[in-house]
Order: structure tokens, then sequence, then C-alpha cells
């Protein structure tokens, strides 16, 4: 990776769940307790069903780029069925993504968002956010932790701009900004990710350990860094578009 590349860079895309927020902390209460609405209450059914989709219900282990690690709303509620879940598709989607909607009030920020999107936006950069997780997510959270005045583009799996790896939430981003693919940054914590940063021909990827990925499965990525905070050293001042 060459100083040139980087000093392209206009334009941030992040993921959500395993990049801003930490996924254990996050998330895997929540994993469990939507098995448990997939497996209306059956408490054998729901540890078979967080195993078919990606979880381990005993340690807690998520499967890098599995569904729980990298699908979108729908995506799960359709494995859950074909894992065994007796549930109504388009009930059990709407169920949880007013399950995720609330998990905002208890997920945990990787660092002070609002400090760490601050600096980036006095530093020139445009931000992003592109979740798998729906869009009113997407906005509880930056509105929880203080970062939604910086963001000037929000997608979710539901905004109508595809679904990752596709590219469409990237080039969503540099419509909204009127940055090139080139000019943009994407990170995230696994695989769908970075394949949505390539397949719409970002600049850079880079991956992040605070989510379900790990160095080996991030592999395709640019970077791989611990954890966000990294990203302050590593990008210069952004220049003028």
């Amino acid at each position: 990776m060459t100083s040139v590349k980087l000093g392209a860079i206009a334009g941030i895309l992040f993921d959500k769940d395993g990049t801003l927020l930490d996924y254990d902390a996050s998330w895997l209460p929540v994993n469990r307790e939507l098995a448990s609405i997939a497996a209306q209450g059956n408490a054998v059914l729901a540890d078979h069903l967080l195993l078919a989709c990606g979880m381990d219900p005993v340690t807690g282990h998520i499967v890098p780029d599995s569904l729980l690690a990298a699908g979108n709303t729908r995506q799960i509620s359709e494995g859950l069925i074909a894992a065994g879940s007796m549930m109504d598709v388009l009930e059990l989607t709407e169920r949880l993504d007013t399950l995720f909607s609330h998990a905002a009030d208890f997920s945990a920020p990787v660092t002070d968002l609002a400090g760490f999107f601050r600096r980036l936006h006095e530093r020139g950069y445009r931000l992003g956010v592109a979740s798998s997780d729906n869009e009113r997510s997407i906005r509880q959270t930056a509105r929880r932790f203080g970062f939604l005045d910086y963001l000037d583009y929000i997608a979710g799996y539901d905004s109508g701009f595809g679904t990752k790896p596709e590219p469409g939430m990237m080039l969503g981003f540099c419509a909204a900004t009127g940055l090139s693919p080139a000019q943009i940054a994407v990170v995230g914590d696994n695989n769908h990710d970075l394949h949505m940063g390539h397949n719409a021909g970002a600049g850079l990827t880079v991956g992040v350990l605070t989510g379900t990925g790990s160095r080996e499965s991030l592999a395709a990525a640019d970077y791989c860094l611990n954890d966000i905070t990294e990203l302050e050293s590593l990008l210069p001042v952004a220049q003028p578009v």
C-alpha cells in the first residue's frame, strides 16, 4: 500500500456492528434473544438455531462471515426458518427488526464515537455508515452515541441501496458526497464489508478486529487494525474535494 493511495481518501464508510460497536458485548445477548423468539420459547430448538446460523450457544463464538456475523434481518430470518423455526418469515423479520432497534439502547461502543467522528469530520473526511441492520437502528445508535450530526450518509439493508456484498451501499455514499469510489475507504469487521468495497471499486478496504473477523479471515483487506481508532494515525488529513 502506498502513501499515494492513502492520500487519495476523502470519505470513510463504516460498518456498524463489530466496527463501531463491540460485537461480543453488544450482540451475543441479542443473538440469544432472537433465537428464543424464532424458537418460540423452545430452549433446545433455540440452541440448534444459533448453531445453524453461526453461534456456539455455549461459548458464544461466532463463525466469521456466518449469517449472524454478516446477514441482514431478512437473511437471518430465512436462515432461522430453514434451520427449523416455525414462524412466518415476514412476522419473524418484523420481530427481529424491532429487537435490533431496541438493541441500540444496550450496545457498547469501541471508543468515544462522538469524539472519534468529530475529529475525522474536522480533518475533512466525509463520513457514512452502511450496515446490514435496519436504517432505524443505525440512526438510533448514531443519536445515542452523539455522532449523527457528523454523518453525511446512512444506509441499512432496507434503505434501497441493496445489501452487502453488493456495491450499492457504497455507490450510494459516492452519490451522496460527490466522491469517486477511489476516494472511499470502507471499514468493517467481515468480508461482506470488504467485498462490498471491492465490488464498488473502493480506494481502500480496512478490516478491524472488534467484531467477528480475524486477521486470517480479513486477509482481503488492505489493512487490518485492532480497532477504528488506529485509522486516525493511518490516514492523513483529507484533501479538499
